[in-house]
């Protein structure tokens, strides 16, 4: 992909529609981590990352661009991390509404769900062991590309 300043580096971006942007910038770097790295507007929108290439959008509500409703649940956004324990405590001190605490999966992996300020669902997951999807019943129709650091 050819390199732009103006946009997040990352593949895939997650745009996420917030009452108020900036309450919610303020919000997720405290409690969840994430850094503010382009502010568009003073309330319009602003370019968030988290790691080594998270990257996510939050944007103004307008039109049908609207935050999650009680009842409905439209997506969650998963976010590895080195430690979901501490990733857990960080988010409920900062008032995130528990939906599963810290939990070990059959498939190697310690998850926990939560939700932000605008109800938006967040699932913070730390790499416990690596295991094949056929140990738990699933099907790899093609290997991920291995990361160079593996």
């Amino acid at each position: 992909m050819k390199p732009n300043r103006s946009i997040p580096p990352a593949t895939v971006i997650p745009v996420l529609a917030y009452p108020d942007v900036r309450a919610a910038v303020t919000w997720l770097t405290h409690a969840f981590g994430f850094a503010e790295r382009v502010r568009i507007g003073e309330s319009h929108r602003a370019q968030l990352s988290i790691g080594d290439d998270g990257a996510m959008i939050a944007a103004d509500v307008r039109g049908e661009q609207q935050p999650p409703q009680d009842g409905i649940v439209t997506h969650i956004i998963k976010v590895r991390v080195e430690d979901v324990d501490a990733q857990f405590q960080r988010a409920r001190s900062y008032g995130a509404r528990v939906l599963e605490p810290p939990t070990e999966h059959e498939y190697g992996e310690r998850e926990c769900t939560i939700e932000d300020l605008a109800g938006h669902r967040w699932q913070f997951t730390e790499t416990l062991r690596d295991v094949a999807p056929e140990e738990f019943g699933c099907e790899t129709v093609e290997p991920w590309p291995r990361h160079p650091d593996t």
